[in-house]
């Protein structure tokens, strides 16, 4: 049970901190108009709501397990291609100028899109977590809720964290605190899921 805390802990890093920092770099670092971003990070939250329905249509097909293994392993791939993507390969995405109220087009290194499919790996995460951690606890389950309920506050701990490393070594490589978070989410569908059950 404690290492499904944790995990739910984690995941809320994962969740708030990929689009804050792709808003982050692109403003702070990339210059590219508010109106470009914020449709950009518009993107990631609605991959979240497709992530959402497709979830909820294979849940009850699929083990908890075999998703957020599937989802961690999918979250790790996009983060280091979005990390390592030449920079120079360029997309050329919509946003708005609300001053004149004109749609206008900015290019976006490749990687960006990276990110923001996390959204669909992200959406499904705080269930699966949910039904391994609970497993078994049977009476207990509705005193497990409220303690995983606390964890959110994961979220404000890890974007600390990951701001400092933005600070120290830049937007892209703090997520490498991303990289760790989803690692950590690998492990304990394949394996500290397993022990959490055992020890109860």
């Amino acid at each position: 049970f404690a290492l499904g805390a944790l995990a739910i802990f984690l995941y809320m890093g994962i969740e708030v901190g990929v689009p804050n920092f792709v808003q982050q770099y692109l403003t702070n670092e990339m210059k590219i108009p508010a109106g470009t971003v914020g449709m950009l990070v518009a993107v990631y939250w609605f991959m979240m709501l497709i992530g959402r329905f497709v979830g909820a249509s294979i849940g009850g097909k699929v083990s908890s397990r075999t998703m957020i293994t599937t989802v961690s392993v999918a979250t790790l791939a996009l983060v280091l291609f979005g990390m390592y993507a030449p920079t120079d390969v360029l997309v050329a995405f919509p946003g708005v100028d609300w001053g004149s109220l004109t749609v206008v087009w900015q290019d976006v290194p490749v990687g960006i899109f990276a990110f923001l499919l996390i959204g669909l790996c992200t959406s499904v995460m705080w269930g699966g977590i949910f039904n391994m951690a609970v497993e078994g606890l049977g009476k207990y389950t509705a005193i497990a809720s409220g303690i995983f309920m606390t964890m959110v506050f994961g979220c404000a701990v890890m974007m600390f964290i990951q701001a400092s490393v933005a600070d120290a070594v830049g937007y892209i490589q703090s997520y490498w605190v991303v990289v760790f978070c989803a690692a950590y989410l690998l492990f304990y569908a394949l394996v500290g899921s397993r022990v959490s059950k055992r020890e109860e």
